[in-house]
């Protein structure tokens, strides 16, 4: 398992990085992992269309899910019925769990990558991409080796606003209406995905380099842009 992300994952990322820091001028490493972020969200771009475009379908047959539990309060029959419209729709809801695993391996590499304080390794590289000549490890005035407080910052400031614009609408307390077992954990897991999750990468950020933090930010920015792509593109075709 480990010679199979250290050659499938942490390698190619290794190098592409190296390749990047190579070509652009100045050898400027801010600049190298804002377009290695920008690169690889563009190759996960097919999966994690999928991933929003089934959310928006989810957000958008919310009223009759509500209607269905209010219908039908057997919990067999319930889910019996939430699946046929599921099916109906075309529907996966677990779709977005593979994106999710699958960038597991991605951010684990590109740490790997970034916490060897960009000192490059001719043994670690392929035999055509070469070790560059000049390493600026300078980002805007912040060295990216070292944590940064205002990156870390953005880091988690941009993950809330991700999160707010990507999870569904959270189920709400009617007063005299208790919430079913699924909706009070939806309620709960959206609550902790917009007001735990962005401190935790805050604090997360803050003790690593600067580096993954950037990276954190403009994956981030990214994901907010797609979110924001594929609804308008929604909103046109119908």
């Amino acid at each position: 398992m480990q010679s199979i992300f250290h050659n499938f994952f942490f390698l190619p990322m290794y190098n592409f990085l190296v390749f990047l820091v190579d070509i652009i001028p100045g050898g400027n490493i801010g600049v190298a992992v804002i377009l290695l972020t920008i690169l690889v969200k563009l190759a996960l771009f097919p999966l994690s269309q999928k991933s929003i475009s089934t959310q928006a379908k989810m957000r958008k047959i919310e009223p009759e899910m509500k209607r269905i539990k209010e219908k039908h309060k057997d919990q067999k029959e319930q889910s019996q019925k939430i699946m046929e419209l599921y099916k109906e729709h075309n529907l996966n809801p677990f779709s977005g769990c593979f994106l999710i695993l699958l960038q597991l391996p991605v951010i684990f590499a590109l740490y790997y990558v970034f916490r060897g304080g960009f000192v490059f390794s001719a043994d670690t590289l392929y035999s055509f991409v070469s070790l560059p000549t000049s390493i600026n490890t300078s980002f805007l005035g912040i060295d990216l080796v070292k944590k940064s407080v205002v990156i870390a910052l953005l880091a988690g400031i941009t993950q809330y606003f991700q999160i707010r614009l990507s999870m569904p609408t959270a189920p709400k307390k009617e007063a005299g209406k208790e919430l079913t077992f699924q909706e009070e954990f939806a309620r709960n897991m959206s609550v902790q995905m917009k007001y735990i999750f962005p401190p935790m990468v805050f604090f997360i950020s803050y003790s690593l380099s600067s580096a993954i933090a950037l990276y954190w930010v403009i994956s981030n920015l990214f994901a907010i842009g797609q979110e924001m792509y594929v609804r308008k593109l929604a909103e046109v075709k119908k």
